[in-house]
């Protein structure tokens, strides 16, 4: 009997193993049902759900050249397609939502106030990204980029050292 994809067949669980479970198809070939294809939900021990010796309904999922045939109980299972977007009962809209106030989408939020709990200006490590900058050419970045990482290197091997003792330290 050729085992084709698609089909569904009866088989006979042979083996379990904690990635998943070999079945014995008509005609005596095997096939491997993959852990993630046991169950629509989450599977830690497929012990669970099968046995040696069960016989369970399989789906072919793909029959590779080298002969392996991958299985899946899964998708064996006739189940009724998701409802589609016109069934499916309408969201309530945004302002008779409890647990927000109502703003229309592009409405400005209110400014601070002065002695707000964040500092203002100066924090952080630069301008901020929206605050204009003037444009620089890719040479200017990379200068600038190169100049930050020598600054950089050179506070960190300043720290290095004087943990270890100045450059006494060194042997060579």
């Amino acid at each position: 009997m050729s085992i084709e994809v698609g089909s569904k067949l009866q088989g006979k669980v042979t083996g379990i193993t904690h990635f998943g479970a070999f079945v014995e198809l008509p005609g005596g070939s095997t096939g491997l049902v993959h852990i993630s294809e046991v169950a629509d939900n989450y599977v830690k021990d497929i012990n669970e759900f099968l046995k040696v010796g069960d016989e369970v309904l399989v789906k072919v999922v793909n029959v590779e050249k080298d002969g392996k045939i991958g299985l899946s109980i899964r998708k064996a299972v006739d189940r009724p397609e998701r409802p589609e977007a016109s069934e499916r009962p309408a969201r309530p809209p945004r302002s008779d939502r409890p647990d927000r106030p109502a703003r229309p989408f592009n409405s400005q939020r209110p400014s601070r106030p002065q002695g707000g709990s964040r500092p203002q200006g100066g924090g952080g490590r630069g301008p901020r990204p929206n605050q204009a900058r003037p444009s620089l050419s890719f040479e200017d970045k990379m200068n600038r980029f190169l100049k930050d990482s020598e600054e950089r290197i050179s506070t960190l091997k300043r720290q290095t050292e004087s943990k270890r003792g100045g450059r006494g330290a060194r042997r060579g």
